[in-house]
């Protein structure tokens, strides 16, 4: 499959399934699809960066699959385990039969007690597929060995049943908000690629193209308004998704403009902390004395 034919091409059709990709962005999604790599997209929290592996999806009409990654995240949650109930009824079934064990444990370790977890079904899809590896900074270090073999060959092995290999190589996407430092070894296997907050003429433009109704000056005011608090030190900066909410709760107010009044009624939409508000209120004066 090709996902794209050019870099232009994939901005078009990623703008056409509702993501407004800069032009690093859109150049490297389609090499990450030319080149069949991985791409690691790097950026701070709310940025866009799992929104690039959704629209991705939607552009191509891919089969989005999706590994969250968290601190204790296993090998049983990220690829597979085995059902080990269904296993043990099968072998107190078998227990009045002549069988061997030996038998019995071929049996046991058969593709219908195998639970498939979403490294290994991204592996064995025949149908085009994006595998979003999210928020892989989140993982302990032990589990990037996991992830090497699948992002350097596209196979896993799986002792009891040998190497399954891929039939059609997913488009792998790993998100990390740099948490954490990753292993070079996993850096060397993809492309990368940096997403920080759009600047104000694309951040306007977002806003425009996912809130419908919103004017031109409101839509301004929240870009030059969520600029400032992200310039602030705050425990948890404006997204984009956070500006969007923004813009569609003052539409859905009736609201035409950005004023002193309806800041203070709804400065919670993009602010989830107190202390955010009361730095904001302070530092910005938001609020009227």
């Amino acid at each position: 499959m090709t996902w794209f034919d050019s870099a232009d091409e994939a901005g078009k059709r990623l703008a056409e399934a509702g993501y407004l990709a800069d032009p690093a962005t859109a150049t490297t999604t389609y090499l990450a699809g030319a080149l069949e790599k991985p791409l690691l997209v790097e950026g701070p929290a709310g940025v866009g960066k799992t929104e690039l592996a959704k629209a991705i999806a939607r552009a191509t009409g891919a089969e989005l699959i999706r590994l969250q990654c968290y601190e204790g995240l296993d090998e049983a949650r990220a690829l597979y385990e085995w059902n080990y109930k269904k296993q043990l009824l099968r072998i107190q079934a078998s227990q009045g039969d002549d069988r061997s064990w030996s038998e019995t444990h071929d049996d046991i370790f058969a593709e219908e007690f195998l639970l498939t977890r979403p490294l290994l079904t991204a592996i064995r899809r025949e149908g085009p597929t994006v595998l979003l590896i999210d928020e892989v900074d989140k993982t302990d270090v032990e589990v990037e060995g996991l992830l090497l073999e699948v992002l350097s060959d596209f196979q896993v092995t799986i002792p009891e049943l040998g190497t399954v290999s891929a039939v059609r190589r997913p488009l792998v996407l790993l998100t990390s908000n740099a948490t954490r430092e990753l292993s070079e070894a996993v850096r060397r296997r993809c492309l990368y690629l940096h997403i920080d907050y759009p600047d104000a003429d694309r951040e306007h433009a977002i806003l425009i193209g996912q809130v419908p109704g919103i004017e031109d000056k409101l839509a301004r005011q929240i870009v030059d308004t969520v600029t400032r608090l992200r310039a602030l030190e705050l425990r948890k900066s404006p997204s984009i998704a956070e500006s969007v909410d923004w813009a569609r709760t003052l539409v859905a107010l009736g609201t035409g403009t950005l004023d002193q009044a309806t800041i203070d009624a709804t400065l919670g939409v993009v602010l989830k902390h107190s202390s955010d508000v009361d730095r904001a209120v302070r530092e910005l004066k938001l609020r009227q004395a």
